[in-house]
């Protein structure tokens, strides 16, 4: 009889020593907290604030979203101790649930999670430029190709939701700021944590001294009274359904800004000591980013009026609702400082924001990496630079990314991707509990806290707010087209799987005795 040698499903026995494993436990957390500290908690409270119209509500979602997002991170934590690979989240996915669901994730990954949130800080990079250059505007050049697109079944009906397609000076300045971030990362995995970890250290500070002024010397008493003064905890939204409708919306904005905590999973292989590291980075980042946030929404709501008139001539005026371009924190500065103080607050967000894209640029080509190693990607992403990092990958990320800046707004970019995100997050939750059940004789050097409950109460939140998202008509188009995209994968899946068969060279068969 013959016999062949049959390729293995994945690439758990190749090699990976070529990445370099320069990361200590501060290299970790500072990769969990600069992800997650980008634009987001500088502006997406002003579209939260006009979503559940109270200032209670307002400090409620964050506080709910900093919940999910601390018991995600310590289900990871056994997962990522467990399985301390070059892929992170697409590795547990693919151990828990075959190839298959492993492939869907780093492809909707690639499509949009990943490319989506870069282009979305990208955006915000270009928009708080404009605060120090106002001829970097949003208005889309004529000369540029550009449209519109609006679907009315997949729930838009207003052409003011419809994507916007084309090239602004804010949307030139994102492609400029991803160049200049995918230059770096392929310069080798030391310049890009030197840079990662120095540009959060400066960007957590800068947020600790926007907290520390709110609450002291820009207390402001008007802003205090209305929001806390008149006893309305509820503000002006229906108490019945629509605000259950409106909170979903409101997570949109909050998830994205508390996303990318898992980012450091997919750079695991080039972590120190990762079984204990990674848990660690991931509590550790998560709980002090999620604290962060509430405390800056507190400081936000002592300086501005959760209600503002939009024609206002001053930014106390406006309140936080109708805040110039949703900047926020630029409006509490100015209130505290004048002009100045929403100078250094925008100088201050141009550095959160960089270092954010750094760091995600950093770790999804990880990603892309180990797909190319279950040939699920394209072979060259399998491979490292002279510099030991996965430069094919990397470029791939980067040119895509671009192509993205150039479809949608800041908000529009956010919807598309804290769905297909959370969708994610939960099925690979679920995955922890297959492990448990099937693989129990793997070796868990850390395991969940509170498994099965915590997990489980994850998992039920994390649903609960994607049930909200579809139910809400100003995220459900974009929610949609998410998980369009997933379901498109399945069938990639297994056309790329027929290419490989087809392009591998025939199998040599060997003579039995």
């Amino acid at each position: 009889m013959a016999s062949v040698t049959a390729p293995t499903d994945t690439a758990q026995s190749q090699p990976l020593a070529e990445f370099v494993r320069a990361m200590t436990l501060t290299d970790a957390t500072m990769l969990v907290a600069g992800s997650m500290i980008g634009s987001g908690i500088f502006i997406v409270s002003a579209d939260i604030a006009r979503k559940v119209e109270s200032p209670w509500f307002v400090i409620l979602v964050w506080i709910l979203t900093g919940v999910i997002t601390l018991l995600g991170a310590l289900a990871y934590g056994e997962l990522a101790a467990m399985f301390p690979r070059a892929g992170g989240q697409y590795v547990f996915l693919r151990e828990s649930m075959g190839s298959l669901m492993g492939f869907l994730y780093g492809w909707t990954l690639f499509a949009i999670i990943q490319t989506g949130t870069i282009a979305a800080v990208a955006v915000a990079f270009g928009r708080f430029l404009g605060v120090l250059w106002p001829s970097v505007t949003p208005d889309v050049y004529s000369w540029f190709p550009s449209g519109s697109i609006c679907v009315a079944a997949m729930g838009c009906r207003d052409p003011a939701n419809a994507i916007q397609l084309g090239l602004s000076p804010q949307r030139l300045v994102g492609l400029v700021s991803i160049a200049v971030l995918t230059w770096i990362n392929l310069r080798g995995i030391r310049e890009g944590k030197l840079v990662q970890t120095t540009l959060t250290t400066v960007k957590a500070g800068a947020l600790l001294v926007l907290i520390a002024l709110a609450v002291t010397v820009g207390r402001n008493a008007t802003a205090l009274s209305a929001n806390f003064g008149n006893g309305n905890f509820v503000g002006t939204v229906d108490v019945t359904g629509a605000l259950v409708v409106a909170f979903g919306a409101a997570f949109v904005g909050s998830l994205f800004s508390s996303d990318a905590w898992n980012n450091v999973t997919f750079a695991a292989a080039e972590v120190q000591n990762p079984q204990r590291n990674l848990p660690l980075a991931l509590v550790i980042g998560t709980g002090l980013v999620s604290t962060l946030y509430v405390l800056a929404n507190v400081g936000y709501l002592n300086v501005l009026p959760v209600h503002g008139d939009p024609g206002g001539a001053t930014a106390l005026a406006r309140g936080m609702t109708a805040a110039t371009q949703d900047r926020v924190a630029t409006a509490a500065m100015e209130v505290v400082f004048g002009p100045s103080g929403a100078t250094i607050m925008a100088i201050a967000i141009l550095i959160s924001t960089f270092g954010c894209n750094n760091g995600l640029i950093l770790a999804g080509a990880r990603v892309y990496f180990a797909m190319a190693r279950d040939k699920l990607f394209f072979r060259r992403a399998g491979t490292l630079n002279a510099r030991k990092v996965p430069a094919t990958a990397l470029i791939l990320q980067s040119v895509w990314t671009s192509i993205l800046c150039l479809t949608g707004t800041y908000g529009q970019l956010l919807n598309y991707v804290i769905f297909a995100a959370l969708l994610f997050y939960v099925l690979t939750t679920i995955g922890l509990f297959i492990l448990r059940a099937k693989r129990p004789e793997l070796e868990r050097p850390y395991k969940a806290i509170g498994y099965p409950f915590l997990p489980a109460l994850y998992i039920a939140l994390a649903g609960g707010v994607m049930i909200l998202i579809l139910l809400s008509p100003t995220s459900r188009l974009e929610a949609v087209s998410g998980l369009v995209l997933v379901v498109v994968g399945i069938p990639v899946y297994y056309l790329w799987r027929a290419g490989e068969r087809r392009s591998r060279p025939p199998a040599i068969p060997s003579a039995s005795a």
